[in-house]
C-alpha cells in the first residue's frame, strides 16, 4: 500500500471540528445542540452585499486578476486609511479567506524548518498552516490567570534563534479575546526591527472591541513598513464567513512581489466573492455599532453565568467574540465529547472545542475550552445551564 506522507500524517485535526461526527449523530438522536464551538456569527450579513451579487449583469463568469480586482484593492485601501492605516491598492493581496493569507505569509517569508513565535493560545489553524508549510512553531505562553496578557518581551527574546523569521499575532484574538494596547503594540515593533524578523498580525477582528478599548494596528507604525504584514478577512467582519476572501497587507515590496507568485499559482480569488465583499464595504457604521452592543451584551452576560458556577475559571474577552474557559475536569476532549454522545438536560446539550488544540505545548489547556458566544442571549443562558448541569454529572 503506497504511504502517506509524514506532513499528511502530522497535520492536526480542528479541536473545532473534529467533533462533528459526535453532534451530528447526537442530533439525529433528536437532541437540541447549542453550537459554542465555531466563530459563525449568527447576525446577519449585510443586505448590500447579498444584493451585489442577486443583480449582477455578469454574462461571463471569468477569471479575476490573480491579486484581486483593482476595484476591490482601492476599497480595501480607502478602508484601511479611514482607520489610520497607510496603504494603496498596491500593497494588498486579494486571498481566498485570511486562511490563504496565512499561507501565502509563511511561504513568502519562511523556508522549510524556520521558526515562528506566536503567543499561545492562539488560532488552532496556525498549527495546521505552520504544518503545511514545514514552518516550526514556537511557543510563548499566556496564562488564564493573567487574563492572557502579553508575556514580557524577555520571554519572546530567550527563544529567538537564527531559524526565527517571525512572530505572528491574532489581534483582538482567537481564541482568548484578548486586545494588544498600543504600548504592546510598539513593544513587539522594537523587538522584531532588534532582531530584524517579521511581525505577521492577524486582524481580522478589528471591529469586535469593547469598554471603549481601541483596536491599534501594526501598520499604525511607521517603523515597521518593511517588518510588518497583516492578514484580513470579510468573514467576521460582515458575517460572511462562506465568501471566503480576505487579504495579505504589507509596504514590503519584496513581501507583496514573492506573495503575488503563490496568488498566480492558484490563478485568482473567486469572482462573486469579490462582488458580495467589495459591496460589503459600503456597510454603514451603524450596522457595526449594533452588532459590537450585540456583542457585548453577550459577553457581559455569558461571563457572568460562567463565574457563577463552581470550579469554573474564564478569561474575560476585551474583543472578537471567544473566550477561554478553565473547567473542574482532567481531559476536555473526553468531556466535550461525552456532552454529545452520553448527556443531555432537558433534552439539549452543547458543543464546544476542546482548547488543547489551540495549544502547541503539548499537555497545555487540557482542561479547557473555547467558547465563541455567537448566539444569541437566550441560547447563552441556556447553555450555560446545561454546562453546569453536566459538570454536576460528569465524572473523569
Amino acid at each position: 500500500m503506497p504511504s502517506i506522507s509524514s506532513k499528511g500524517l502530522n497535520m492536526p485535526e480542528s479541536p473545532i471540528r473534529k467533533l462533528v461526527p459526535y453532534a451530528e449523530k447526537a442530533a439525529k438522536a433528536g437532541k437540541k445542540i447549542y453550537y459554542l464551538n465555531i466563530g459563525q456569527p449568527d447576525i446577519k450579513s449585510p443586505q448590500i452585499a447579498l444584493d451585489a451579487v442577486a443583480n449582477h449583469n455578469l454574462e461571463i463568469l471569468a477569471y479575476s486578476r490573480s491579486e484581486g480586482s483593482e476595484e476591490y484593492r482601492e476599497k480595501i485601501a480607502a478602508y484601511y486609511n479611514r482607520n489610520h492605516i497607510p496603504v494603496t491598492a498596491n500593497d494588498i493581496i486579494v486571498t481566498t479567506g485570511g486562511s490563504e493569507a496565512l499561507l501565502f505569509a509563511m511561504g513568502t517569508i519562511c523556508d522549510q524548518g524556520d521558526e515562528i513565535i506566536i503567543p499561545e493560545p492562539f488560532y488552532a489553524n496556525y498549527n495546521g498552516f505552520a504544518t503545511a508549510s514545514g514552518v516550526n512553531i514556537v511557543p510563548v505562553i499566556s496564562k488564564i490567570e493573567n487574563n492572557f496578557a502579553l508575556p514580557p518581551i524577555s520571554e519572546f527574546e530567550k527563544l529567538i534563534t537564527p531559524k526565527t523569521k517571525a512572530i505572528i499575532i491574532c489581534n483582538p484574538g482567537n481564541p482568548t479575546g484578548y486586545l494588544y494596547s498600543k504600548e504592546e503594540i510598539k513593544k513587539l515593533a522594537s523587538i522584531v526591527l532588534k532582531h530584524n524578523l517579521f511581525l505577521v498580525a492577524d486582524e481580522v477582528y478589528r471591529e469586535f472591541t469593547y469598554d471603549g478599548d481601541k483596536h491599534y494596528s501594526i501598520l499604525q507604525e511607521e517603523n515597521l513598513s518593511e517588518n510588518g504584514i497583516i492578514i484580513d478577512s470579510v468573514s467576521k467582519r460582515y458575517s460572511m464567513c462562506g465568501a471566503r476572501i480576505g487579504c495579505l497587507v504589507s509596504k514590503n515590496k519584496e513581501v507583496i512581489s514573492t506573495a503575488l507568485k503563490f496568488a498566480q499559482a492558484r490563478l485568482s480569488p473567486p469572482t462573486f466573492a469579490q462582488i458580495a465583499s467589495e459591496a460589503a464595504l459600503g456597510t454603514p457604521q451603524s450596522y457595526f455599532d449594533e452588532v459590537i452592543v450585540e456583542y457585548k451584551g453577550r459577553r457581559d452576560l455569558l461571563i457572568d453565568k460562567l463565574k457563577e458556577i463552581p470550579g469554573v475559571k474564564v478569561g474575560v474577552p476585551k474583543g472578537a467574540f471567544y473566550c477561554i474557559v478553565e473547567l473542574p475536569v482532567k481531559n476536555s476532549d473526553n468531556f466535550a465529547q461525552w456532552l454529545l454522545e452520553e448527556f443531555d438536560y432537558k433534552g439539549e446539550t452543547i458543543m464546544v472545542a476542546p482548547a488543547a488544540g489551540f495549544y502547541s505545548s503539548k499537555g497545555t489547556g487540557l482542561n479547557q475550552i473555547r467558547i465563541a458566544y455567537v448566539l444569541n442571549k437566550e441560547s447563552l443562558l441556556s447553555s450555560v445551564e446545561i454546562l453546569k448541569h453536566a459538570l454536576k454529572e460528569y465524572k473523569d
